[in-house]
């Protein structure tokens, strides 16, 4: 699978876009109603379309995008009518509000409807003697048609021996970016023949909507309700996730980061890292005690949402071997709420994932809003905040390298390991991680199977870990490469064992 991230493409400069003009009218709408049905034509003000065949489409669309950003549902476009922009605005145009599934969500109008999986002959096909293709089609799908290959698609079988033969590469496969990019195959077709997200299975990660080329799918925001009780009054402090380093430009450091989010009304700023230390240190401990002691046939780590949710979904015999341990975000949060009892907490961070966590009835009560990087900066845009003209403030000082580690692909496990190392040394551990729904399905059929045992396994959805999230605004290698700086930096890069004791919190 190609990835966009890192490039600055139109579907990305839409998205931020629509984000900035959401948190827009949250700063300074004067009459929202007005102000909200006013904004496709300021977002699409030109007389012909620049993408699609035509401005009404290309508003269309819009429309959809700014619902979805204020934390509102698609409307149905099987209805004479459908409803104005504006219907149901009242119930987001409040300072607290949580996510109403489904959150992620293809609009219609902006589907291209994509094959699913086909195998074409391009113009490169020279007509060669040889004809390899059609020697080893084992369905008889080819022929020679004025001197050039022709597949028939109703013979086809998708095996793609065809392709693998061929010695000018002039026959291409075409598959749906978005379902190529499940891998626990949610993504089926409507009866016109475009993208449908079955909601059931379903885990939120958000790979499809970052490998769509026509931007057809988006997930629900916060923004504007965060922007709503931050304008309140109330202490709303901030927690990232340790992948935010690198995000926001090369030259803003985790200091000025931290000084920026004051900047914007944030009360204070925490690092979730501290939560990952908590964690990691129980992981160790239950490792030592339950699995390498053949309690527990084997462990799996719990931090990816997406990935505790498929094994519970797909494999339900494992729900018992899945950490018990609070995730990150929701031990860093009830650290906070402990020391500011009166705060709302929001979570900073790559994962769409996450959104659909905090929904979760035991969580409400901990992190009250999520919003991605992505997000975020349209924030800042809107604010007119330039990050790499702030001067550093603050320090960001909270978490050890192993904490922050767990922003890539085998960073808890690495964490984990580092932490039985110091603390359980002799212990022989076992280590397997999967990142990709897919290669994390692979791997849990393997435990199925009694194949890990006495392993602890990490899951990650994202192929590359939290900095491959679908909330993320930089490429992955620069992403890893600007964590692993991160991490290094810190003044320990292993939690003190007396750190065991929050997880009483």
């Amino acid at each position: 699978m190609s990835d966009m991230r890192g490039i600055d493409t139109p579907v990305r400069q839409r998205r931020r876009r629509v984000f900035k003009e959401v948190a827009n009218l949250a700063y300074n709408s004067t009459n929202l109603k007005d102000d909200m049905e006013a904004l496709p034509y300021k977002i699409v003000d030109y007389d012909e379309s620049l993408y699609w065949e035509s401005v009404y489409r290309d508003r269309a669309i819009i429309r959809e995008r700014i619902r979805l950003a204020m934390g509102m549902s698609l409307r149905p476009e099987n209805r004479e009518h459908p409803g104005h922009l504006t219907q149901g605005l009242e119930e987001s145009n409040i300072d607290e509000k949580y996510y109403e599934p489904p959150l992620m969500q293809v609009i219609p109008s902006a589907c291209n409807a994509c094959p699913e999986n086909r195998y074409e002959v391009t113009d490169s096909c020279m007509g060669c003697v040889a004809h390899p293709c059609q020697v080893v089609c084992p369905r008889g799908a080819i022929s020679f048609v004025k001197g050039k290959s022709v597949i028939d698609q109703e013979k086809c079988v998708k095996c793609g021996r065809c392709q693998s033969v061929c010695p000018y590469d002039a026959i291409c496969h075409k598959e749906r970016p978005c379902k190529a990019a499940c891998g626990i195959g949610a993504i089926k077709s409507d009866r016109l023949g475009r993208a449908e997200i079955d909601n059931d299975m379903c885990v939120s990660c958000g790979q499809c909507m970052v490998s769509c080329p026509f931007g057809a799918i988006a997930d629900k925001s916060q923004i504007f309700q965060l922007i709503r009780a931050l304008q309140s009054g109330r202490k709303i402090i901030a927690q990232v996730a340790p992948a935010f380093v690198g995000q926001f430009g090369p030259k803003v450091t985790p200091d000025i980061f931290k000084t920026a989010l004051k900047e914007l009304g944030f009360d204070d700023v925490y690092e979730t890292a501290i939560g990952a230390d908590i964690g990691c240190m129980a992981e160790a401990e239950h490792y030592v005690k339950e699995v390498a002691t053949g309690n527990q046939t084997f462990a799996l780590t719990s931090c990816c949402p997406s990935w505790s949710v498929m094994a519970k979904h797909f494999f339900p015999e494992t729900i018992d071997k899945i950490s018990n341990e609070l995730t990150p975000m929701v031990a860093t949060a009830r650290v906070i709420k402990k020391e500011h009892p009166d705060a709302s907490v929001v979570f900073i961070g790559p994962c769409a994932s996450k959104k659909l966590e905090a929904s979760r009835r035991t969580v409400r009560s901990d992190v009250d809003f999520v919003i991605t990087f992505e997000e975020l900066a349209g924030m800042f845009e809107a604010k007119g905040i330039l990050l790499e003209e702030i001067k550093a403030m603050d320090e960001m000082k909270d978490a050890t390298g192993a904490g922050r580690g767990y922003g890539v692909a085998g960073g808890v496990a690495s964490a984990i390991e580092k932490c039985i190392h110091t603390y359980y040394p002799g212990t022989e551990i076992h280590i397997e991680h999967a990142e990709s729904l897919a290669e994390c399905k692979k791997i849990l059929a393997l435990a199925k199977a009694g194949k890990m045992n006495g392993c602890l396994i990490e899951g990650m959805a994202c192929p590359g870990g939290c900095v491959a999230g679908a909330g993320t605004n930089i490429a992955i290698p620069q992403a890893n490469r600007e964590l692993q700086k991160f991490k290094n930096a810190a003044e320990k890069q292993v939690p003190d064992e007396d750190i065991r004791k929050q997880e009483e919190l």
